[in-house]
């Protein structure tokens, strides 16, 4: 086992770990650690704690220390003089006449490095704009490129659903969202209602993706034959979050419904359905 305080660089960020070391860290406190970037400064997450060394990439970076009111006046103005070198880089890529887009800069706690983050469709030659970059603000310069998912969670934004975006409120990462869990869902396929400010699939498919998948397991398919008390029938619907089964009886000409429940009760499902 060993000691670690995860801690946070952005409000929706990845979590990452760290060495305490003699420090007791409380959740919502801000530290200042090194990072393979330099010395960053970061909110500290999840207090001290002992994890499976397996959990974690060793050797940890330290805790440098507890962030003090100097410490965040130089947050303050690190993003005070970020804004100001967005705005000239912005400039200078007018001048280089290069196809990029500028999201953000930040500048490492330290004031060591400027990182700044565009989007682009293809591969950008940059070195140019590095070097005009690096005379002007006689630091070190990082030109990231990231994608539209990164582009949104950075800038932010109000969803379809009419909330903040769940990448810039709470999802500390991106998991893969795929067409067929629109399907799963008996979502409509059409792009734009399924499509987030991002213009790739909403990451809230993912939520109740597992749920669908059990009950799928569960419950007959849609045209499937069933032997039911009222004689044999067709399923014609499926409604998965209740677990309820619509069944058409030809002779009655009448559709009725059951629940998942009731159907297995009955012996009306098969063991292959129930799988």
């Amino acid at each position: 086992m060993i000691e670690v305080v995860g801690v946070r660089f952005k409000k929706a960020g990845k979590i990452y770990y760290f060495d305490p070391g003699n420090y007791h860290i409380d959740a919502a406190n801000y530290v200042v650690v090194e990072t393979v970037r330099g010395i960053e400064f970061g909110k500290a997450v999840i207090t001290n704690r002992q994890v499976d060394e397996e959990d974690v990439v060793l050797p940890l970076k330290k805790v440098i220390r507890v962030a003090d009111e100097n410490d965040k006046v130089t947050v303050v103005e690190n993003q005070e003089l970020a804004d100001e070198a967005l705005e000239a880089c912005k400039q200078k890529i007018k001048e280089h006449q290069l196809d990029m887009n500028l999201v953000e800069a930040e500048y490492t706690f330290d004031r060591n490095k400027i990182v700044f983050y565009f989007t682009a469709e293809g591969r950008v030659d940059f070195r140019n704009l590095v070097k005009d970059l690096a005379a002007a603000f006689k630091t070190r310069i990082e030109l990231r490129q990231i994608g539209v998912r990164d582009e949104a969670k950075m800038l932010g934004g109000i969803g379809p659903c009419g909330r903040m975006l769940c990448c810039s409120t709470f999802l500390g990462e991106f998991e893969p969202v795929s067409i067929k869990m629109a399907k799963d869902q008996n979502l409509s396929l059409n792009p734009a209602k399924i499509s987030g400010l991002c213009g790739r699939l909403m990451c809230c498919l993912k939520y109740e993706n597992d749920d669908y998948e059990t009950a799928k397991r569960e419950m007959p398919d849609i045209g499937e034959n069933v032997k039911t008390p009222y004689g044999e029938g067709k399923v014609v619907g499926l409604n998965i979050l209740e677990r309820v089964i619509h069944i058409e009886l030809p002779e009655n000409e009448r559709v009725i419904e059951y629940t998942l429940d009731e159907m297995i009760n009955e012996g009306i499902i098969t063991a292959q359905a129930t799988e």
